[in-house]
This record gives structure tokens, sequence and C-alpha cells, in this order.
């Protein structure tokens, strides 16, 4: 290399950035002591600004295009270095570039969960996930708060801290919405919208925005999760009673497909009361029978049975014979009164039986009609 090319290859003709990355927020073009050559070419890309920085100050800033370094481009690093009347030769001073496109993908979620108080269910852990985009909006801000002289500002080296500011106010998004927990997942898109304005807002000072933030999912603790899907459970099946016999006819099936399980094991006679038990569950509940009466002791051998009545629907004795011509007296024992004795078929009206007929007055037959 002759003296003229090493004296060439200290001066930067060409200032450019071209980001393989896709997550380089901000990098620093490598200078490396070399110096920017006067009416040199910086070309800036779209979803780039260049930012020049001269001792620690910032400087001029270029939106995408292609510029010629020259004094009347650079108007405020001019000033800065002192040029007067065009003075043209190279010069020293940093150049960032600054990525201005959205960077998505950046994932957020609870680490913790956010306890809310649910109009329902009470207190309630909340746990929620989602991804995200970042952009900068304002450069100049950015180099400040969070770049510094890092030479190459990654998103890795910022999502911590957005994490943490996202985390603050999920948890007062949620409070704040009034909405039941069994609500939110119809409500997500509106909080997340929400969230998206309060989060730019908030980071208005850094030169960072959040045009879109997406919630992915807002879930219970696993114990809680179980409880709503017993309930709901409960919810769908409805009839316990049918959902028992449903039950019992699995398991017979199951048993009948178990070749060396209970169905065989437990032999013949397990298997026919698995067949009642089914028959049985499966049989239309009939309303219970009324309760024969207690049965006393057993008559004394040649004395009359007792008599039983039925009055006004209810069952009155056992009752002797000596007692009936009383029931006839009250009115309790009429011709058409049903009555019933140990060896009777059924109950049958007291004038159709001749041991009872004495009991009630003879009744004369019409008289014959007059000639």
């Amino acid at each position: 290399m002759g003296l003229f090319d090493k004296v060439r290859g200290q001066f930067i003709d060409i200032v450019e950035f071209l980001d393989d990355s896709r997550d380089t927020l901000v990098w620093r073009f490598p200078r490396q002591g070399n110096e920017i050559k006067m009416n040199a070419q910086l070309v800036v890309r779209e979803g780039q600004v260049a930012v020049f920085e001269n001792e620690g100050q910032i400087a001029d800033v270029f939106t995408p295009g292609t510029y010629t370094l020259e004094t009347k481009n650079l108007p405020i690093l001019s000033t800065l270095k002192g040029w007067k009347y065009g003075f043209n030769s190279p010069f020293k001073a940093e150049v960032y570039f600054v990525g201005m496109r959205q960077y998505t993908d950046m994932k957020w979620g609870t680490q913790n969960p956010v306890t809310i108080r649910d109009a329902e269910f009470g207190m309630v852990r909340l746990r929620a996930f989602g991804t995200y985009s970042l952009q900068v909006t304002d450069a100049a801000k950015l180099l400040r708060q969070l770049v510094g002289t890092d030479p190459q500002f990654r998103t890795d080296e910022v999502s911590e801290f957005l994490r943490q500011n996202i985390v603050s106010q999920v948890g007062t998004a949620l409070a704040n919405s009034n909405l039941p927990m069994l609500d939110l997942a119809a409500n997500q898109q509106t909080i997340a919208a929400t969230l998206a304005g309060t989060l730019t807002t908030n980071l208005a000072d850094f030169g960072i925005a959040i045009p879109r933030f997406i919630i992915e999912n807002i879930s219970l603790p696993p114990e809680v999760e179980e409880a709503l899907d017993k309930r709901t459970q409960m919810g769908v099946l409805g009839n316990l009673d049918q959902y028992a016999k449903f039950q019992a006819a699995e398991a017979i099936g199951d048993a009948a497909n178990n070749p060396g399980g209970a169905g065989e094991g437990l032999g013949l006679g397990v298997g026919m009361a698995l067949g009642r038990q089914m028959a049985d569950s499966l049989a239309p509940q009939q309303p219970a029978a009324a309760a024969p009466a207690a049965a006393g002791p057993p008559p004394v051998p040649g004395a009359a049975q007792p008599w039983f009545l039925a009055v006004g629907g209810a069952q009155v004795g056992p009752l002797a014979v000596g007692d009936l011509p009383a029931k006839v007296a009250t009115g309790e024992l009429t011709p058409t009164t049903l009555v019933w004795q140990q060896g009777m078929g059924a109950w049958t009206a007291a004038s159709e039986l001749p041991e009872l007929q004495g009991l009630f007055a003879a009744t004369p037959p019409p008289l014959p009609p007059q000639a």
C-alpha cells in the first residue's frame, strides 16, 4: 500500500448501515479513529434515521434519503465545530443509526399472579401473557435516556425494562375494567388497546411507543381452573340421576370388554347383580306404595276375625264384630262402605257380605202401582 493509499484509507466517504440482525435498535458507525470525509455520502434507508453527535452532544438528524455531507447539510455540527465560510476538510463525529420501524414479536408475561377482586368469585389471581410491538418515536430522546455510548443497542437490552412497565399496568387495567372474570376473554382486545395507549404515554420520555399490544391469554391458577371445570361439568350434565345411570352403563360395558378384569374374576353372580342394578337404575321411578298395616299377633283359634273399614280414604280398624253396630249408628259404616277381613281377596261393599247385611235396617220395596 502506497502512502497516498494509506492516507486515503483514513478518510470515510460512505456512511451507511445495512441491518441484518432484525433486532438492532441503535448502531454506531464504526469510525475507528478515521475521519469522515467532507462531501462524503450519507445513506439513510427507510425505517432509519441517522444522528450525528459531536463530543457527546447531539447535533444533526437525517431522515431517509441520500445526502452529501457538507456544511449546509450540517448546520448544527458546523456551528459546534466553528466552521465558517464553507470550511471543507475531514471531520470527526459519532454517527448513530436508529431503527424507526416497528419491532414485532416482543414478548411479555406476568411473572407473578395479579390479584384482583371479582364480584362473583371474590379475590382471584390472574396470569396473563402476550406480545407487543416496539417503535422509536424520538431518536434523540432514546439516545439520551437509554442508549448512551452503547455501540449496538438491541431490543433485548430494553425488553426487561418494558416488561416491568407492562406488568405494572396490566393489573391496573384489569382491575379498572370492572369486568367479571368470566367476561375478560371477550374484552381482551379492548383492554389491550387501552394498555397500548397508556404505555405509549408513559414511555414518551424515552422516545418509545407501543403501537400494538396483544393479550394472548388470561388464566387462573390450576386449582381454580379445576374447580371451574367441575362447575361447568355439573352445568352440562344437568340431571345427576341420568348421569348416574349413564355411569352405571359405562361401568358394565367396561367390565364386559375386560376379559381378565372384574367381569370374569367376580363370576356370573356379580355379573347378574350388576345387571339387576342396571335394570333398577334405568327403570322409571314408581311412587312408593302405601305400607301395609303392621301385622298383629295371630288370631285366637275359633275367634271371629276383626274387620277393617275404609272411611274417608283412611283405614279404620281392627274392629270386633260387636263394635260394628256402633259404627253403623255413627254413620261410619253404611251399606256402601268398603270393608275387609283376613281371608278376603279385596275390599268389598258391606251390603254385599251376608254376615254384615243384618246390621242394616231392612228397607221395604217400593209400593205396587195403584190400580
